[in-house]
């Protein structure tokens, strides 16, 4: 629904101010850990957008280039919004082997800790449209749409404006009281509501999560070049993964997280209460020669309604092969890259080949735990 001022304009400062109240309590109700407000700007992010996509920072990813004019200006993307609702909802799942165990362990697949569960699109966008529900019962049709991860929007910004927290040097958004593990959504609305102040940064001197990355891939703080970055290399990009960085993966076959494992903040991460963001199938330490064995029937099967069925299984099999290259040249290793050699995908070919080229000619430089 697109933001067109009906009722919004008759609502008084103190009844705008009244219904913000409402809004974060109906926020919390609906599991989301904090709301905040904030204007349909999104400041100074817009330079420094503009600067990351310059230095070609964005890989493969020309969605970001093609629509930046609607990332840096929210009022393009839903003309009439006056406010955005930033809604943050943690995903850790509770119950799941340590990451730090699973790293280092070369036998076994790291998932990013955020795509264990049910893919949160869905769940999140059908809670900020109950929100919007509920707010239309209390003051009648208003102009808004919904969002979480779904459109050009640049949500650290907005979240970081609403104050629910700061841009981390590691460009993740980070909060005190709950560190990054969580996801963000955002309710573009015309309704004149009061805004919250933005949030200050607390990373002082601290740079753990620049020194800890596997592949470097920051350039300095708040600086990350993706194409080097294992989360974009494993999950975004579409073609063969560079051989330089290869040894780097390690065992992470979708998406990494050691920026945010290494960072102080996260102590104070709370575990999720949604059922849906569980882990599910084991793959929270499930074993590389097993994953690496299902066929795409299985693939779709075992991925249904989470967020790595995205990559396909072309992709999750190249990252499989990687993650078995880094590994021990154990004879069932070996002979599970042999099962694939003839692989009709080039690239899952030629992935598998540089795996058991580096298996038999013996140990080498290994990945960084």
């Amino acid at each position: 629904m697109g933001c067109s001022p009906i009722v919004p304009q008759t609502l008084t400062p103190s009844q705008c101010l009244d219904l913000a109240g409402r809004i974060r309590d109906w926020g919390h109700e609906l599991g989301f850990r904090a709301v905040g407000i904030t204007r349909a700007s999104v400041g100074i992010h817009a330079e420094r957008l503009d600067a990351w996509l310059a230095q070609g920072s964005h890989g493969e990813m020309r969605w970001m280039a093609d629509r930046a004019e609607l990332r840096r200006d929210p009022a393009r993307l839903v003309p009439g919004v006056q406010r955005i609702v930033s809604l943050r909802m943690d995903y850790l799942p509770p119950a799941t082997a340590r990451p730090e165990a699973i790293l280092a362990d070369p036998d076994r697949a790291y998932v990013s800790r955020y795509a264990l569960g049910r893919d949160y699109h869905k769940l999140i966008r059908r809670r900020i449209q109950t929100l919007a529900d509920w707010i239309e019962t209390e003051v009648g049709p208003f102009g808004y749409r919904a969002f979480t991860d779904s459109a050009p929007v640049l949500e650290k910004a907005l979240a970081e404006r609403a104050g629910l927290g700061w841009i981390g040097k590691h460009t993740n958004l980070l909060a005190r009281e709950a560190g990054s593990w969580f996801f963000l959504g955002e309710l573009f609305t015309d309704l004149p509501l009061p805004i919250d102040d933005p949030s200050e940064a607390h990373c002082g001197s601290c740079r753990a999560c620049l020194d800890i990355c596997p592949t470097q891939a920051f350039r300095g703080p708040y600086d990350l070049d993706a194409r080097r970055c294992i989360s974009y290399l494993t999950i975004e990009h579409p073609g063969a993964i560079p051989e330089s960085l290869r040894p780097m993966l390690g065992n992470r076959v979708y998406g990494c997280d050691d920026c945010q494992l290494v960072c102080p903040w996260n102590r104070f991460a709370g575990l999720s209460v949604e059922p849906d963001f569980a882990a599910r199938h084991g793959l929270d330490a499930a074993g590389l020669i097993d994953l690496f064995a299902w066929d795409e029937a299985r693939f779709l099967e075992r991925t249904a309604g989470m967020a790595i069925r995205r990559i396909g299984h072309e992709r999750w099999l190249r990252n499989l092969a990687v993650a078995l290259g880094n590994g021990p040249a154990t004879p069932e290793a070996i002979a599970a890259l042999e099962r694939r050699a003839g692989h009709p995908s080039a690239l899952v070919r030629e992935h598998v080949g540089w795996a058991l080229e580096r298996l038999r000619r013996g140990p080498g430089p290994r990945r960084r735990a």
